[in-house]
């Protein structure tokens, strides 16, 4: 009798705890970055793009120093699900899967008792089996009448000359509301009122080529969109690794808003290119094309703040607000005409700095904090609200002490971590590894790639940034005897930091190039001068 009162009373316990559990809604937009969010006050700001994320910011925490590992959306979305760098969880690139064994994030949150799921933009190519409901966008996904994989359903869909299944469902509409639309209808039939949630909520917009709703198409059409200071002019920023010997390979090194890089640029993809006048100057066309591809991406931008406001006004409506923990992100920063540059995948800025939001009333505090988090402490900051501890396979820290008092305790985090390695995919950003400190950011550019490479086909070169005096990376001090000491500091830490993320590992071939060049001696820079005229050679010889 009394056996049985123990199980009774440590059931009723049990119950108790996860009654007290909050819930957990992770929100992440594709490729939105903060410079298009009200709260980040950038030169966009007046525009008053995100008036439903900034009213979650202004009852939360603001995150000023939140950076991504790998500014791609494949990596980033792998660091958030394992904890782990690239290195050590597998997905280094954008074709790598990650398996049910590796999806951490979703195996801890199911343990702890809650109820999990995830809509929308997956991108990590196997199925989130490890969630108790999905309804995922294959790969990158369409913007209208998107096909969602989903748990449950069998059934194969053919879509713009592609099959998809066998668990495939089509919606119709716009990616934004039809994803908003399937989060409320998770809500109001599949959710267990007796569980905590954990809910991955994913839209794809506004990724590009930024394909908004045709009700948008009105918003800002009479507004001109101001400009970065740094995009007509890119003064001292990059270095020889970026811009060639004597900026011989301006053309060739990192994809443009104007004609800089004729392969690729905004004068002549997306919707806005018809329209634009080609016989116009360079000078004319880039203002042309950054207004076309500014606009479109805003308007992608308020189709998802408008369709979170549906899913905002049901949780209050349900008495579930207040009791949720609410995170908001993009799965990096995105460029939006800074130093002529489109996409994201720089170690810069505006593509390594992520939006990181938090709201949850019954401890955040209410504020802005620029502790230095990366994305691989998300989860164990999500698993912390939940009350598991970090477990000792993640790289990242919880910083649920952050939010919760607006201080860094003891042991917080002093620096994050960045490399790039799809050396020179895409959007022709060559391969680099950085490390960001408060002050500092020091990036080393090592030109090879990623697939057993042994030798740099690009200029290896070293940039640093004092963020004080410099905060939009306008000049590359690296060269400046006045920040020796300060780089051999970074250097020391960037390679520890490196040991303790598993990315100095030898069966990781470029590393036989960043250990070749990192000491940047004379030799090293008469040979970065050589592969930079080869480069130059062999671009002008196609």
């Amino acid at each position: 009798m009394y056996g049985k009162k123990v199980i009774v009373v440590a059931a009723l316990l049990a119950g108790s705890c996860l009654a007290e559990k909050p819930n957990i809604l992770f929100i992440m937009s594709d490729d939105h970055t903060s410079q298009a969010i009200g709260v980040y006050g950038s030169r966009l700001a007046k525009l008053n793009p995100t008036p439903t994320i900034d009213s979650i910011a202004n009852e939360g925490m603001v995150m000023e120093n939140a950076f991504c590992q790998n500014g791609i959306c494949t990596p980033s979305r792998a660091a958030i699900m394992t904890g782990q760098s690239a290195a050590v969880n597998g997905c280094i690139t954008l074709s790598e899967k990650l398996p049910a064994e590796k999806q951490y994030l979703s195996i801890e949150m199911k343990k702890a008792g809650y109820q999990t799921a995830v809509i929308g933009k997956w991108h990590l190519k196997e199925r989130p089996s490890t969630f108790d409901y999905f309804k995922v966008l294959p790969g990158q996904g369409f913007f209208f009448d998107p096909v969602f994989y989903e748990t449950g359903k069998s059934g194969k869909i053919t879509a713009r000359r592609k099959e998809f299944g066998p668990d495939a469902v089509q919606m119709k509409g716009h990616s934004s509301d039809c994803i908003a639309d399937s989060a409320l209808e998770w809500f109001k039939a599949k959710r267990d009122p007796k569980k905590p949630f954990f809910l991955k909520l994913h839209f794809k917009a506004p990724h590009d080529m930024f394909q908004y709703a045709p009700r948008y198409e009105s918003y800002l059409a009479d507004v001109m969109i101001p400009e970065p200071d740094n995009m007509r002019d890119r003064k001292n920023h990059g270095s020889i690794a970026t811009r060639g010997h004597n900026d011989e390979l301006v053309p060739y090194i990192g994809t443009s808003i104007g004609r800089r890089n004729p392969r690729r640029n905004y004068t002549k993809s997306g919707a806005w290119a018809k329209d634009l006048d080609q016989s116009r100057s360079d000078e004319e066309i880039i203002g042309d094309a950054y207004q076309g591809y500014m606009k479109a991406y805003l308007r992608c931008v308020k189709g998802v703040d408008d369709n979170l406001k549906r899913v905002i006004d049901y949780l209050k409506a349900e008495g579930l607000y207040d009791n949720t923990v609410i995170m908001y992100t993009g799965d990096q920063g995105f460029w939006l005409g800074e130093h002529d540059y489109m996409d994201k995948r720089w170690a810069y800025e505006e593509s390594m700095r992520m939006p990181f939001i938090v709201r949850y009333p019954k401890s955040v505090k209410t504020g802005r904090s620029d502790a230095i988090v990366e994305n691989i402490d998300y989860a164990p900051t999500m698993l912390d609200f939940a009350g598991v501890p970090t477990p000792e396979y993640m790289h990242g820290q919880s910083f649920k002490p952050v939010l919760e008092t607006g201080r860094e305790p003891i042991g917080s985090k002093q620096a994050a971590y960045y490399h790039y390695w799809m050396h020179m995919a895409h959007h022709d950003n060559p391969g680099h590894i950085a490390i960001r400190t408060k002050r500092y950011k020091l990036i080393m550019f090592y030109g090879a790639g990623w697939k057993g490479e042994t030798e740099p086909d690009t200029p290896p070169g070293w940039e640093l940034y004092d963020l004080k005096l410099d905060p939009s990376e306008d000049n590359n001090v690296y060269d400046n005897p006045e920040y020796a000491g300060v780089i051999e500091k970074l250097k020391k830490q960037l390679k520890e930091r490196r040991a303790e993320l598993g990315e100095d590992d030898p069966k990781f071939a470029l590393n036989q190039v960043i250990d070749e060049y990192w000491d940047y001696d004379e030799q090293a820079r008469a040979k970065a001068i050589e592969i930079s005229h080869a480069m130059r050679a062999e671009k002008e010889a196609k």
